[in-house]
């Protein structure tokens, strides 16, 4: 079954990748789609029987990988609670994206070569989340790296979309190379990079540490940085966010697999499977926490003031993967996994409906020139709807609510019951991102759909809803939105989350976090509900009430708009203190090393030299074999002499 889940979707690649010319668009479309329909059915299977089953953790061997000294490691699959949940949304929302895309890429002359590099992307992905050891993570790791540039580049002759995908992929490769080293300290201080040896050593090695530059460094602290270092640039965390927003130049349902339910959730699902060694070393699992709160509460500040419709989404996306790494950094591993989880659906439920939206505008992105939406794609509206409901986590608590509402203010209590200031801080962060959250999501139903329209007239004649084939995966995911929170929250987070989860997350003796974030003051569990409604009034009076006040507001705090529109400036103070250096360096040894140095040394340059002593060379090949044999005959002689004389004397 899991050879299955994992291979079918690489067949499908293979199959519309190199035969997709000879087979047609349509046959691409539907093999690919078939595929991913029956990966996603056995995943559902699987986490009820491994999940809901209590099914122990088992290693299923594939073949013969690597063995070089005492380095060897198998190519197997880890199949256990925390795998089957990562199945269940990568290959649940990849099938939706597909069967989608039939629709929204019809007009596109290259849909086989599309639906190949998705379903590439989900093999990847897949291979990532049933890795049985560090290295076969770090290849599918790599593998949707590949897939993604692929996907953001996909429309090529488009430069801004080429520019995406490189600083994607180079962005990327920052905290990719975090990750190596992590691996190689791993493999240094445990002697295995498979995961079973190394959680069964894990309390050995705490405490020891090694020398690096003259330090005496624990060893435990830096393997969890580097490995937290990968997951950042993977997750889009603070400082290696920078290529998130600039991906939604891809096609929208790249958007929605890549940028939005699985790719991005890849560190976030490193730091879980890691749980073994983060329980060990506190200073990581600080770390960890900081960038979760700093990310949550950064992303959500810029995404108030952005106008592109997927940006918006995309800050979102970056804010809520801050939320899961704040419940990783207080060791709340379950809670970081079940807002993964939730976050799937209403997430990849928006970035699919903003796609409908753009469908229906004749590609326009930007919210101000759309409005009174609502009656004209009223389906769309309505799954757009329930997706804003999910994200801003609307719900009565201790009753019921949307699935955001469950997993969402679930990390907020448990951030309140952390322990140390950095948990203060992130318990702050995270109930103020929370209500930007909620503004930035009404603002965004508000200027798309209500009001009046500010689109041409030209583009409202052509406005119409997207097919059917556009609209079951939204009604999917729209259930998913509605129902994930409170079907599958008892056992994600509830009292009897360890034997759901069993052996696949780690709690140390010490750690009560699960426990005592059910047992927070009642205020506490109000407090997003009341950012949620303050952030939805706020919305509706800048967007319906009093539409002029938002202008009058930016105009005022003009140096705070700007700040917030720039992205907080990252990408300029990248480009001053990375880029522009890079670039000036370049261009000393294209300048001076290779035109003076090399072509500009002597009367014709070294270059013109080097031609010239090759072409005496040349002149010696004369194509008669003699003449070869009496050369190596010569050098035989040679060599005997000097052996005689010099090497063979001792």
């Amino acid at each position: 079954m899991y050879s299955a889940i994992v291979f079918l979707p690489l067949l499908g690649a293979i199959i519309a990748g190199l035969f997709g010319r000879i087979i047609g668009a349509k046959m691409s479309e539907y093999v690919t789609c078939t595929f991913l329909v029956i990966a996603a059915l056995l995943s559902w299977i699987s986490l009820f029987q491994v999940g809901y089953g209590h099914a122990p953790p088992q290693s299923l061997p594939v073949a013969a990988w690597i063995e070089s000294g005492s380095f060897a490691v198998d190519w197997a699959f880890r199949i256990d609670t925390l795998t089957s949940v990562m199945l269940v949304v990568v290959t649940t929302v990849s099938a939706l994206v597909h069967i989608y895309s039939i629709g929204y890429m019809h007009h596109d002359p290259h849909r086989p070569r599309f639906f190949a590099y998705l379903s590439l992307f989900t093999f990847a992905m897949l291979m990532l989340v049933t890795s049985d050891n560090l290295l076969q993570m770090f290849f599918g790791w790599e593998g949707v790296g590949l897939a993604s540039y692929l996907l953001i580049g996909f429309w090529y002759k488009r430069p801004s979309a080429n520019a995406a995908a490189i600083k994607a992929f180079v962005v990327n490769r920052v905290g990719d190379f975090g990750f190596a080293l992590g691996i190689m300290a791993v493999f240094f201080m445990f002697g295995s990079i498979n995961f079973d040896v190394i959680f069964a050593n894990a309390a050995d090695v705490d405490g020891q540490t090694f020398t690096f530059l003259s330090w005496e460094v624990d060893a435990m602290t830096t393997i969890c940085l580097l490995l937290f270092m990968g997951a950042m640039g993977k997750s889009a965390q603070f400082l290696l966010h920078t290529w998130l927003p600039d991906a939604m130049e891809g096609p929208t349902p790249v958007s929605a697999l890549i940028h939005a339910a699985t790719m991005v959730t890849a560190g976030v699902f490193l730091v879980a499977r890691m749980s073994p060694l983060y329980e060990l070393a506190p200073v990581a699992q600080a770390t960890v926490l900081f960038f979760g709160a700093i990310t949550a509460f950064f992303a959500a500040t810029v995404g108030l003031v952005q106008n592109d419709i997927k940006r918006v989404i995309a800050y979102s996306t970056c804010s809520q993967l801050g939320y899961m790494f704040v419940a990783m950094g207080v060791g709340a591993y379950a809670i970081g996994m079940f807002h993964l989880f939730t976050h799937a659906f209403f997430k990849a439920l928006l970035f699919l409906g903003a796609g409908s939206v753009i469908h229906a505008m004749s590609d326009e992105q930007d919210m101000r020139h759309m409005g009174g939406l609502r009656t004209v794609i009223p389906k769309t509206w309505a799954m757009m709807l329930i997706g804003t409901l999910a994200l801003t986590g609307v719900g009565i608590p201790g009753l019921i609510g949307f699935a955001g509402f469950h997993s969402k203010d679930a990390v907020v209590e448990a951030a309140f019951a952390g322990h140390g200031q950095i948990a203060v801080l992130a318990f702050m962060m995270t109930v103020i991102a929370a209500l930007f959250t909620s503004f930035y999501s009404w603002r965004l139903m508000f200027m798309t759909f209500h009001g009046r329209s500010r689109a041409s007239a030209d583009v409202m004649s052509h406005a119409h809803e997207s097919p059917n084939v556009m609209l079951i995966p939204l009604y999917i995911l729209a259930l998913g939105a509605v129902c994930a929170g409170f079907v599958f929250g008892g056992q994600f987070i509830g009292h009897h989350w360890a034997e759901f989860w069993g052996a696949s997350l780690f709690a140390h003796e010490d750690n009560h976090i699960m426990h005592e974030f059910h047992e927070v003051p009642y205020w506490v569990k109000w407090s997003p509900t009341v950012m949620m409604l303050t952030g939805l009034g706020a919305a509706y009076y800048c967007y319906i009430v009093s539409p002029a006040t938002p202008a009058r507001i930016a105009e005022r705090n003009k140096p705070l708009y700007d700040f917030l529109l720039n992205k907080w400036y990252f990408d300029e103070l990248y480009d001053v203190i990375i880029v522009k250096p890079a670039f000036a360096i370049g261009r000393v040894f294209w300048k001076w090393g290779d035109g003076r140095l090399i072509d500009g040394l002597g009367p014709d340059g070294v270059a013109a030299r080097v031609l010239q002593a090759t072409g005496r060379i040349v002149k010696l090949q004369s194509g008669y074999v003699y003449h070869y044999a009496f050369a190596m005959l010569i050098g035989i002689a040679l060599f005997v002499t000097w052996y005689m004389f010099a090497g063979g004397v001792q």
